[in-house]
């Protein structure tokens, strides 16, 4: 079972503070928060052509003392003399998560709200004034515990290749791969990356276990801090506007909009995170019941390749996205593609008329 953690203090009789009691997770495994869009993307990452190439060159060539050194002298580390709130957050974090070894966390100056995992050795983790000024205790708390997810998940390593290989990749045009193959890992690094977010967003709010305090941190990163302003439902529902709206246009859009984005759209984080926390697994979890480290050696690769394709499979067909529409129907077999699709770059639908040929009476009106 999991352990409660409490400093034994109350604060004005108000469950949401610092103070309030924890569960905690001894021995827990990254397995039990991790999005399985984030196992698959990484499978597929580790098996593009020339990945292993890149990885072990980069490896050897990054400068990690460099890193650290760079962070030491130009930013602030947070310790119990500096930040020492953050510094109680990232302590409690890393205890929540049984996390041994607490990884050296910096506050830069940058007026962009941001935080990051880095490091191939050991992860650091750092996190902008932007990001301090904009979240209060518990919103802050969900982002702490967002990034010691990652640090968890051995994130890191891949985070810093992909910022290296973005901003620096002149340096890299001497490896024998040429700059496609390198776009062709930024572009899988980023895809991984995206979806490792949602991993990490569900470690945020095992650390915070509230999720209001992660819907409201989410809510800023998106509209700034006129949180008075801002409604938790309404941002959800611009989640849902947001998948289902449009016509087959707007899905390529879509998918060309987000491509090159380290992170997905916050609307979107929003929704898989209420989702996950309203469902069963999340509640095993917080009941104790959870996967440990202690296992990961025997975790069956063929179980999370089964369980990943079918997350994908509930996820194309439960959809309201017009085009993860279409690939139901090509599933389904249904009849007169050719014409929906034709239809649909001028306003697809995922219901055809009831006199649309090649469609069977039984399969009208219905939703895939």
């Amino acid at each position: 079972m999991g352990e409660n953690m409490s400093d034994g203090h109350e604060h004005n009789g108000h469950e949401n503070v610092p103070s309030r009691q924890r569960r905690r997770f001894p021995g827990i495994s990254s397995r039990a928060y991790e999005h399985p869009a984030d196992r698959s993307a990484l499978v597929a990452l580790r098996k593009l052509s020339g990945f292993d190439t890149v990885f072990k060159a980069l490896s050897g060539l990054l400068p990690e003392r460099s890193l650290r050194l760079l962070f030491l002298s130009d930013s602030v580390r947070v310790s119990d003399q500096q930040f020492a709130n953050l510094n109680d957050m990232l302590r409690d974090a890393c205890y929540i998560l049984d996390l041994e070894k607490v990884p050296p966390m910096y506050v830069n100056q940058d007026p962009v709200p941001n935080a990051m995992c880095i490091g191939l050795d050991e992860p650091i983790i750092v996190v902008t004034t932007g990001l301090v000024e904009l979240l209060d205790e518990e919103e802050m708390r969900a982002v702490v515990g967002h990034e010691v997810g990652h640090a968890l998940s051995g994130h890191s390593v891949y985070r810093t290749i992909l910022l290296f290989l973005t901003s620096l990749a002149v340096r890299v045009a001497w490896i024998p791969l040429g700059n496609l193959a390198i776009m062709a890992i930024v572009t899988a690094l980023r895809e991984w990356f995206r979806k490792s977010e949602l991993s990490a967003d569900r470690a945020g709010l095992l650390v915070g276990q509230d999720l209001q305090s992660s819907m409201r941190g989410l809510m800023k990163l998106a509209g700034g801090h006129h949180l008075h302003q801002m409604n938790v439902d309404a941002f959800l529902k611009q989640a849902e506007e947001y998948e289902a709206g449009g016509d087959l246009r707007d899905s390529v859009l879509k998918i060309l909009n987000v491509l090159p984005r380290s992170h997905p759209f916050t609307t979107v984080r929003a929704a898989e995170l209420k989702k996950w926390s309203e469902s069963r697994d999340f509640q095993r979890i917080m009941d104790g019941h959870y996967p440990r480290r202690s296992e990961d050696k025997d975790t069956s690769v063929t179980d999370s390749f089964r369980e990943s394709a079918s997350h994908y499979a509930n996820h194309v067909k439960s959809s309201k996205d017009p085009l993860m529409k279409l690939v139901t129907d090509i599933a389904g077999g249904a009849g007169d593609l050719g014409g929906r699709v034709r239809r649909g770059f001028g306003g697809f639908t995922s219901t055809p008329p009831n006199d649309e040929p090649g469609r069977d009476a039984d399969d009208r009106g219905t939703d895939s």
